[in-house]
């Protein structure tokens, strides 16, 4: 935490997002991005979300400028890149195909500021491994419908016994990786009072 005259615009709607981005210090506001999420598939999993961070925030600096962070999470299984399930069966099937094994969640994000739009870009991945789930926990927990807007269907702060250990970041899973953007923040106002100085 630190104090900042920086004003940060998120480009998402995600309560989960907005809690993470307020232990970073910054004063935000938030304007959802209307980016259709539509890119190009073929690319590796860290491209695929740094691809997506960067449109989310492009579209909303394109309308307000300012300091715009963007932000896509995915979770990788076997090479595959998992999203938010389409439904509950399909959540029941993400978290059993999770359950006692470790996969990756990357997150990447995109910070556009300035009159010019710079850009600062990255990712970040964090290791979480399941605890083996009974089929009886997946049900209960798909009931509280909790799962399905994350990606991975499970929340790691939901309060359900899913996750067993992280390795890396956890605010990374649960949506932003604030120690990084904590980071690149202070580097971004540090610029900016040079070039007002």
């Amino acid at each position: 935490m630190y104090n900042t005259y920086m004003e940060i615009i998120l480009a998402s709607a995600s309560p989960r997002r907005r809690e993470l981005i307020g232990r970073t210090g910054v004063n935000f506001t938030v304007v959802p991005s209307s980016f259709d999420e539509c890119v190009e598939e073929r690319l590796s999993p860290e491209e695929y979300v740094r691809v997506l961070a960067e449109k989310k925030a492009e579209d909303v600096f394109s309308k307000r400028g300012g300091v715009v962070l963007g932000a896509d999470t995915v979770v990788i299984l076997d090479g595959e890149i998992i999203g938010k399930p389409s439904s509950r069966d399909d959540a029941i099937k993400t978290l059993s195909r999770l359950s006692g094994r470790r996969h990756e969640v990357i997150t990447g994000y995109c910070v556009i500021y300035g009159d010019a739009g710079k850009k600062k870009t990255g990712f970040v991945t964090s290791s979480v491994y399941f605890n083996e789930l009974p089929h009886s926990l997946i049900e209960e927990y798909v009931a509280t419908g909790s799962c399905m807007d994350k990606a991975g269907s499970y929340g790691v702060q939901d309060g359900f016994p899913l996750v067993k250990k992280v390795e890396g970041s956890l605010s990374n899973v649960i949506g932003l990786p604030v120690e990084k953007l904590t980071e690149v923040f202070k580097e971004i106002e540090n610029e900016q009072y040079q070039t007002c100085h």
